[in-house]
């Protein structure tokens, strides 16, 4: 039969895990936006592969290459938030099992708790550092289409 000290540690335990839990819904609302992010890109690459025609000018062929470029960064940005928001959440998954390991062993792991939560949240920035640049990007070619198509004429 537990005692009820051991129920008050996992009690303790269970309370210290729910911020980090919730932290983990966060980065996977995060992930999916990604996902979506890198799905359209792929599309878009895809789209423009079958646009482009066998006897194309030199002229669209490197249009052509000049975004898929851009698509490929914008691409390989996205892979590595998806690579660092996952890694985020895999450190916090073993930071809420530290946590009950901890509780149940009855042995101090504050410092490593500490050490996994810190990398955690430092792969978390560098994700959205990495989410930040590839919309800069997106937004980049948005203005530089702006700039290249000319304005209608006025009737």
């Amino acid at each position: 039969m537990p005692s009820a000290l051991g129920i008050t540690s996992v009690g303790q335990a269970i309370q210290l895990a729910v911020a980090p839990v919730f932290l983990l819904a966060g980065v996977g609302a995060l992930l999916a936006v990604l996902i979506n992010r890198l799905g359209r890109i792929i599309d878009r690459v895809h789209l423009l592969e079958s646009e482009l025609p066998a006897d194309a000018s030199a002229e669209r062929r490197e249009a052509y290459r000049q975004s898929t470029r851009t698509l490929s960064r914008r691409a390989r940005l996205i892979h590595w938030s998806i690579t660092l928001c996952t890694t985020c959440d895999l450190l916090v998954c073993i930071v809420v099992a530290t946590l009950f390991i901890s509780a149940e062993v009855a042995i101090d792991l504050s410092s490593m708790i500490a050490i996994l939560f810190v990398a955690a949240m430092l792969t978390l920035i560098a994700g959205l550092v990495c989410f930040l640049r590839e919309i800069a990007l997106a937004t980049a070619l948005i203005e530089s289409l702006g700039k290249s198509i000319p304005p209608a004429e006025k009737s």
